[in-house]
């Protein structure tokens, strides 16, 4: 049994703060990346997990979707973030019956997410009963029989939830939707819900996929990258090396960022002399502190200045061609640029007039530009219409379908675009959906589902009562913590299929569910043959994944095992769907998603290659344009942005160094200099002193939402330390999930549903 000690656990009057940093990486990685492995995994398993990771013959990592550069992998292809996401998975800790014998459910709820994390694999299957404390084992059998018989006892299939993380593999996700096809529902909420759904609404719209059009080799050699809400330095480090490279070969980089990003000043690489003894290379050449959802007015002020330079000197500026033979709505996307009031684009973004124009110029100047982005744009109210005004700047200039040119949405957890890929989508498009009916013999309903917000909405209002989580951590993950945990107790039944202890295994219905799964690190045998799995990175190249790592248990059962042991239950013998034969052999699985989804025919050769191989994506490929025009779409999108009420503040919710997701590695921000904490918030230090604080000083965070009768809601999350550090004025930040009971469940982006976590009304209130 693991040590339950109180090891684990904290207190905010040990926080440290000390300074920012202003490079990423470094010698301090590699020393932390050891000490975490050793601490897990001891020395051996450390060295022989560790190079084995993202290789050919190893196993992905399961942290960031970032790819390698195709046919150039190091000996030591990982990043800090991803040894640490292998020693928590790799992990000799365990968590068994023992365990929960001795911790209650009520026991556990008041230990932190980092305690709970800490101690270890799990490694049997649990149910915890009606009106029962404790968590108690049961039988894999017995288990799915009561997960089947809630099923079929619902008045419909609609009642019940099926949630997906992103690292669940290709294989898990075609299986995993399938059955839930097969049962009549298509709500399938995701990860991608709430992180980059804006990104797909935008670029589909516009360009007809919702993938980005790059690959490592285009960012490697164009002349300007854009980043832009991304913090690259803890949630994807090994971009800092294609960005060195892109460096190298005299590409130019504008960081626009409400915060200075340690990675996105200097990067130290670890593996070369200069990031050991010298300083590194610095990778932002300007750095556009941007306001808090400034982003959408910095666009359209470039657009207008961009059609300006075109007027003072035609055909230098804009690409005609392009525009005249790939897109539309041009004229009416001009008309509207033209109109842009650049007073207002300075007092939405909070830079200067200056800044703005020699960032037109860069673009003016480049002919090869990427414009890259994550949740700092996603998770905006507008932030569908940001980037849609982001892929008008790239349309203005023929940046799509031309090497080192186009869009880069920089996707969160692995495969979490393979996820999507494969069916996991509530909304997924009916040629899938006749092509999976046509190879199963199924009916795959045609009614969209419920994403990750409306499901909340319907466990909520007692319209759905059985919550199925396929990975991750659904209660710590969402927004309006206490929202969402109100309506995961009205179920009838949750189950959660896990590697690791969460808090949702602790916020149950009445009836409740663990189901051990196996890990990427862990070596797979259905059928005493050692099985594969693939995934999708974020530049959609397939490759496979290979564990190696012995079982914490032999309890425990794949994810593919597990979702075709529900379905046998469910379904009985004589389904239409092998589900036996796809547990035994996933190349069976492999040669279905062959004969479905476009761009996998001859799955099983192809991705047996040494680096995979890459989808079709038309626009990268073909300049070919799958929208309602024919063409890729210029947008005219209202200018929207967020003004700093009078005496309240901004709120950001954000990952700190030692956290990935909900996963919280360690106490210590090392980039932003705070040290045994984490709830903390950073304040710029003109505000600390208009609203009468010191550093140091302990508040409560209010939120204030104002719902459309017009009632303001306040929210509350208590006790945070106030930490000056360079913010905008009127903006500040803090991690979560410890913020994340102050984000309304109505708070959405208009479009994509995604929850508004990057733009939070708050005020202060001090401690007593």
């Amino acid at each position: 049994m693991t040590d339950t000690t109180d090891r684990y656990t904290f207190d905010e009057d040990d926080v440290v703060v000390t300074h920012e940093k202003s490079y990423a990486a470094g010698v301090p990685a590699v020393l932390v990346s050891l000490r975490r492995g050793v601490e897990q995994m001891g020395p051996v398993r450390t060295a022989r997990t560790l190079m084995k990771l993202n290789q050919r013959e190893g196993f992905d990592c399961p942290g960031c979707a970032w790819p390698e550069t195709p046919g150039h992998r190091k000996h030591a292809e990982f990043c800090e973030n991803g040894a640490k996401a292998v020693a928590e998975e790799a992990t000799t800790r365990t968590v068994g019956p023992e365990f929960f014998a001795e911790h209650s459910v009520a026991d556990l709820l008041g230990r932190t997410e980092f305690w709970l994390g800490q101690q270890g694999r799990l490694t049997h299957p649990m149910v915890l009963l009606p009106g029962a404390t404790h968590y108690e084992p049961i039988g894999w059998d017995a288990a799915f029989a009561m997960i089947a018989g809630e099923l079929r006892a619902l008045g419909s299939p609609h009642e019940a939830v099926f949630y997906t993380s992103g690292r669940t593999s290709n294989e898990a996700a075609f299986v995993y939707q399938l059955m839930i096809r097969a049962f009549g529902t298509n709500n399938l909420p995701d990860c991608s819900n709430m992180c980059h759904e804006s990104s797909g609404s935008a670029l589909v719209e516009t360009i007809g996929i919702g993938k980005g059009s790059v690959s490592v080799p285009d960012i490697e050699n164009a002349d300007l990258i854009l980043i832009a809400g991304q913090n690259p330095g803890t949630n994807h480090p090994r971009m800092l090396s294609t960005l060195e490279k892109a460096k190298a070969n005299g590409a130019k980089v504008i960081a626009i960022n409400p915060l200075p990003e340690a990675g996105l000043l200097r990067f130290k690489d670890p593996q070369k002399v200069h990031g050991v003894v010298g300083d590194g290379v610095q990778i932002a050449d300007e750095f556009l502190q941007i306001r808090i959802g400034g982003d959408q007015a910095l666009f359209q002020g470039l657009g207008r200045l961009l059609l300006e330079a075109e007027d003072a000197a035609p055909g230098t500026v804009l690409d005609r061609d392009f525009i005249d033979r790939h897109t539309a709505g041009f004229e009416e996307c001009a008309a509207h640029l033209r109109q842009v009031d650049l007073g207002t684009v300075v007092d939405a973004t909070g830079l200067s007039l200056d800044q703005i124009r020699a960032t037109a110029d860069a673009l003016i100047s480049s002919k090869k530009t990427i414009i890259c982005w994550a949740m700092g744009l996603t998770q905006q109210t507008h932030g569908v219409a940001t980037i849609q005004d982001a892929v008008n700047l790239l349309l203005l200039q023929g940046m799509i379908g031309k090497p080192g040119a186009g869009v880069c949405p920089v996707r969160g957890h692995s495969n979490v675009q393979g996820d999507r890929t494969m069916g996991i989508w509530e909304k997924m498009p009916e040629s899938f959906l006749a092509a999976l009916d046509a190879e199963f013999g199924i009916r795959s309903p045609r009614e969209h589902g419920l994403d990750a917000v409306d499901s909340i909405r319907a466990m909520r209002d007692g319209k759905a009562s059985v919550f199925v989580g396929m990975g991750g951590n659904f209660v710590s993950a969402t927004p309006d913590t206490d929202t969402t945990e109100a309506a995961l107790r009205g179920c009838a039944l949750t189950v959660q299929v896990s590697t690791k202890l969460n808090r949702s295994h602790l916020v149950t219905g009445r009836t409740a569910l663990i189901l051990p799964s196996l890990g990427r690190t862990d070596k797979d045998v259905q059928s005493g043959k050692k099985q594969q799995v693939s995934v999708e990175d974020s530049m959609s190249m397939v490759h496979l994944s290979r564990g190696s790592l012995t079982p914490a248990s032999d309890q425990l059962r794949s994810e593919v095992a597990i979702v075709c042991g529900i379905a046998q239950a469910l379904f009985g013998p004589g389904h239409s769907v092998p589900w036996t034969e796809f547990t035994a052999d996933y190349d069976r699985i492999r040669d279905s998603i062959a004969r479905v989804i476009p761009g996998f025919e001859d799955f099983n050769r192809k991705v047996r290659r040494p680096d995979g191989f890459g989808l079709p994506h038309p626009p990268r490929d073909e300049r070919r344009f799958v929208t309602g025009t024919g063409k890729a779409n210029f947008t005219v999108n209202e200018l929207s942005w967020l003004p700093v009420p009078e005496g309240r503040l901004i709120l950001q919710t954000m990952r700190s160094h030692d956290q990935y997701n909900t996963t919280i590695y360690g106490l210590d921000d090392r980039y932003r200099g705070v040290k045994g904490g984490r709830r903390v918030l950073f304040i710029s230090t003109q505000d600390l002193e208009s609203f009468g604080y010191a550093a140091g000083d302990r508040v409560d965070l209010v939120s204030e939402w104002t719902t459309r009768d017009g009632t303001v809601q306040e929210r509350r999350a208590d006790d945070f330390r106030l930490v000056p550090y360079p913010t905008p004025v009127g903006n500040v930040a803090a991690y979560y999930p410890e913020t994340n009971p102050l984000i309304p469940l109505d708070h959405v982006a208009v479009k994509s549903n995604t929850p508004v976590s990057k733009a939070i009304t708050i005020r202060l209130e001090r401690r007593p």
